[in-house]
């Protein structure tokens, strides 16, 4: 999917919220396509990557994301298996539970893997389900995969994208090659940014981003704002190029977890986009939020911050039409 591969990761722990990122990106024509990815195509997948939270990438970029940015996250996850009451062997047990259900069973939902966890006698109640899941992912043993109704059913790694590459399967991790890869793709669609943008928008430490962006440092434009910025690029940070129409983005859209900063959108309405790690569906006009929205009835609604010209509400409304045309009912709530 062109737009994974723009963005090298799109967060996608909101599923509605993954799917309007790649309406508002791409010329996907229905939810369905991005069901489609995932299903069918095996193009892309979701897990947990860079800031600990869920991403949808391609299918290509797990074998070095996953690597490059899981190992810092097994300490919080303890932690928070911990505080949902789930010991050390407990844990063990739960994922062995995991990777024999998806070899025997092929993809299980959520649910599913929490009632054969919980014929264990492992606590599942809660988030600890969650958390065991993501332990299973940061082991490399589970993706999500494919759609299995409106539910997103784990799949184990191996049988659903097959042999990693490199010499007989063997998956060949070189850290400063993919620090160097990481840098370049960010930059692409994100620069011209700074190594904090890079550092925070990968959860990596900082010493890591600048590793990553020395390595391309060949590959760079002269720039007097020090910020980085690829040579004949400009990407979604860059101040001159053209901003996109009045546009509808979905929850966590990328726009905003891109950056160490997202003031240059949110502006004064900071807290009515995102407060406590939520972030709202907003409208964006001229390359910066105007409005929240939401779905009551299946239909979109808008929240202005303030009166909006007669021009930029119609182009609003013209594209809540096609962002309603585009979810055909498949506007369901945040997924875990």
């Amino acid at each position: 999917m062109q737009v994974a591969g723009h963005l090298l990761a799109v967060q996608a722990q909101d599923q509605r919220g993954a799917r309007l990122a790649v309406r508002a990106r791409s010329r996907a024509r229905s939810a369905a396509d991005v069901d489609d990815a995932l299903t069918r195509a095996r193009s892309v997948v979701v897990t947990w990557l860079n800031r600990g939270t869920l991403h949808l990438v391609r299918a290509e970029d797990y074998w070095w994301l996953h690597p490059l940015t899981t190992p810092q996250l097994f300490t919080g996850n303890a932690r928070r298996l911990a505080q949902e009451g789930v010991p050390p062997d407990d844990a063990e047990r739960g994922v062995a539970v995991i990777e024999r259900s998806l070899t025997a069973e092929g993809p299980l939902t959520r649910a599913q893997l929490g009632e054969r966890i919980a014929r264990t006698g492992v606590r599942t109640q809660g988030q600890a389900i969650v958390h065991l899941l993501v332990l299973a992912s940061l082991r490399g043993i589970a993706v999500r995969g494919p759609m299995i109704g409106r539910e997103h059913a784990y799949a184990l790694v191996r049988d659903w994208l097959g042999e990693p590459p490199g010499p007989r399967g063997a998956a060949v991790f070189d850290r400063d090659r993919a620090l160097a890869e990481l840098a370049a793709r960010y930059l692409a669609s994100h620069g011209p940014a700074g190594e904090r943008d890079l550092a925070k928008w990968a959860g990596l430490p900082l010493g890591d981003a600048r590793r990553g962006l020395a390595a391309i440092t060949g590959r760079l434009a002269d720039r007097d704002d020090g910020l980085a910025g690829l040579a004949g690029r400009h990407g979604t940070g860059s101040g001159d190029c053209p901003l996109p129409p009045p546009r509808l983005l979905g929850a966590y859209d990328p726009v905003l977890l891109g950056w160490a900063s997202r003031e240059p959108i949110v502006g004064p309405h900071g807290k009515l986009v995102a407060i406590n790690g939520l972030f709202r569906p907003f409208a964006m006009v001229a390359g910066r939020a105007v409005g929240t929205w939401g779905m009551p009835g299946g239909q979109v609604a808008l929240t202005p911050f303030a009166p909006l010209p007669e021009a930029d509400a119609a182009a609003l409304a013209a594209d809540a039409a096609q962002v309603e045309r585009f979810l055909h009912g498949l506007a369901g709530p945040a997924d875990g």
